[in-house]
């Protein structure tokens, strides 16, 4: 659908998912667990795009070259690695590499004692966030990106494989999850996450009707009361609350200022802009949408859930061949997407495809209900039994479907006052089902009514100027500081030459000539115009190319005479050479001799 050159972005990285190298598979949960919490680390430096956890897990045990990922997902940094738990020791493995070229940029290994592992997230992340500065641009990094939340690593251990099975979204997973949940909580009262993992697991399972709703909502809540007295900064706890403001209690208001909070600080929070493209949905105000829902796309590409959107967002503007793509799109990721699935018999349902919805529908949750509902849309009329029409009207107490067929059936024949009468029974209990009323097509019959108009209405009040892709504003620097910070820079380099070190660093650098290392990164890369490599590396070219035409040199090859200038790898010293001069460093030796 869209013919648009991709543009990659070089400030922006996918972590693959380590590799579980551990004699027993079941630490598969611990190397996943160790994944997400790098991902999570990075994600807190504005500036840097990193690919959500759906979509790097897309690439699990495939074996596929680091270039072609980054193409697909429109980034140039790719971290790949590997862990293995022996008892109470990590063994970890990691490599960043350029996706453009397919180029090593840091590799290094990792050997801690399991009770260190906080502090070797953090270490890798920062290891990592830097590398990535260095090569590609200005970031403001923290001195931290990984908190100890808890000092129980046995708390810690739970709260992994509760995250391991919830992730797998299905009823048995998410009941094992909760399980893990609880245990982790009995080993360390005060640790928030393992509680806000619950109230997700419980709400998912009362949701989904995996276990009787009122008391699924009742333990999601009473696991969310000691969550909130705990911790009320992580963004599990807006989401949290904007599950309740939003699903449970349809407050649109409260959820626009709290998912706006959140975006403020994480302007690629996922849930929140898949969340914020979900609330400006059902208010009809579709560009507004579209722009948060493709914002959370460029960050997780190959979601099944926001291709999912996307298709809603063209079937309630009637778009029916475009919302089909995306619901197809979506079932390329997650093939059992029952929302998807449905979505995609609507779709056949209003293009009138009889043939391919017959070869269709019968994979979703109630065919034969969306057979008639095929009928009533295309064909002819339809008229229940007194018995029928009776059941239907109380078919709002089925907790466990995920499309108010009946509704739609009644809406779109004569019994439209019964259709009413039903949906206010679904709105006033705020059944998510029927959240888009107003957008959906399939109620569209009930517009005009009086008793429709008359409906739940929205609290929420919108800004004229709400803009899904916010610019973060640079702060005004001092040029004069900055031309003084300069100086000293340059003087520093000319007299010391630190760049002969070939391990020298940005933060080493810094240090040097005290100075922050995220006031050097600004300094380098947004006042003298270079990345820090490109421009370490230009004093490095300068020493080479005296050192190459120096004839007491000619005993030795160019390689040692880069090396000797502070080069530390043949490929950087080569791709640099070349991307400067124009020339491989033996022609231009050459060229100089002849000259």
């Amino acid at each position: 659908m869209n013919n648009q050159t991709k543009e990659i972005n070089r400030k922006a990285i996918v972590v693959l998912p380590f590799a579980n190298m551990s004699n027993d598979p079941e630490n598969e949960y611990f190397s996943d667990g160790i994944t997400e919490e790098i991902i999570n680390a990075l994600t807190k430096i504005q500036g840097l795009k990193v690919i959500a956890r759906t979509s790097a897990f897309a690439f699990k045990g495939k074996n596929m070259d680091v270039r072609k990922i980054g193409a697909q997902l429109e980034v140039t940094n790719v971290l790949e690695g590997s862990i293995r738990r022996i008892h109470n020791r990590v063994r970890i493995t990691a490599q960043l590499i350029n996706a453009e070229d397919g180029m090593h940029l840091w590799s290094r290994n990792f050997d801690r004692e399991l009770a260190d592992i906080f502090a070797l997230q953090d270490e890798i992340s920062l290891l990592i966030a830097n590398q990535i500065r260095e090569n590609f641009g200005h970031l403001d990094i923290d001195e931290h990106l990984v908190n100890k939340e808890t000092d129980s690593i046995s708390a810690y251990e739970y709260f992994l494989k509760g995250r391991f099975h919830q992730l797998q979204w299905d009823g048995d997973s998410l009941k094992k999850a909760t399980r893990y949940y609880e245990k982790s909580v009995e080993q360390d009262p005060t640790y928030a996450r393992s509680y806000y993992g619950a109230v997700q697991s419980y709400g998912l399972l009362a949701a989904w009707g995996y276990m009787p709703q009122a008391e699924g909502f009742e333990k999601a809540i009473l696991n969310f009361l000691k969550a909130r007295e705990l911790d009320t900064s992580s963004a599990e706890y807006s989401m949290c609350y904007v599950g309740q403001s939003f699903w449970q209690m349809w407050d649109f208001q409260a959820t626009f200022d709290q998912l706006n909070k959140i975006l403020e600080t994480h302007p690629f929070h996922g849930d929140s802009l898949e969340a914020m493209g979900e609330l400006m949905l059902c208010h009809g105000k579709f560009a507004e949408a579209e722009r948060y829902i493709k914002k959370a796309l460029s960050v997780d590409p190959l979601s099944a859930n926001h291709h999912y959107t996307l298709g809603n967002l063209a079937y309630y503007q009637k778009d029916f061949e475009k919302a089909l793509f995306y619901a197809e799109q979506a079932m390329v990721y997650r093939t059992d997407f029952s929302l998807a699935l449905i979505l995609k018999a609507n779709c056949l349902i209003w293009l009138n495809e009889e043939e391919k919805f017959l070869d269709f529908h019968a994979k979703n949750q109630r065919p034969e209900l969306e057979k008639l509902l095929f009928q009533v849309i295309n064909t002819q009329d339809y008229e229940p039994t007194p018995d029928i029409l009776e059941s239907w009207l109380s078919s709002d107490e089925d907790l466990s479907q995920l499309i108010p067929h009946e509704l739609y059936i009644l809406a779109n024949t004569k019994y439209t006052g019964q259709a009413i009468t039903l949906l206010k029974k679904y709105i006033d209990a705020r059944r998510g089902q029927v959240l888009n009323y107003r957008q959906e097509p399939l109620l569209q019959r009930l517009h005009g009514i009086p008793e429709f108009e008359d409906l739940h209405q929205s609290n929420l009040q919108v800004p004229d100027n709400i803009d899904g892709d916010k610019k973060s504003t640079k702060k005004e620097v001092d040029n004069r500081l900055l031309s003084t910070q300069k100086e000293v820079l340059e003087t520093f380099m000319e007299e010391e030459r630190p760049y002969l070190n070939p391990q020298l660093s940005l933060t080493l650098l810094a240090e040097s000539i005290d100075l922050h290392p995220n006031q050097l990164s600004y300094l380098i890369n947004e006042f003298v115009g270079k990345n820090f490599n490109e421009y370490v590396n230009s004093y490095r070219l300068e020493v080479f190319k005296e050192k190459a035409v120096d004839p007491a040199n000619q005993h030795l090859t160019l390689l040692g005479l880069a090396y000797e200038s502070g080069f530390n790898s043949k490929t950087s010293f080569n791709v640099f050479f070349k991307k400067v001069i124009g020339k491989t460093p033996r022609a231009w030796v050459k060229s100089q001799a002849s000259a």
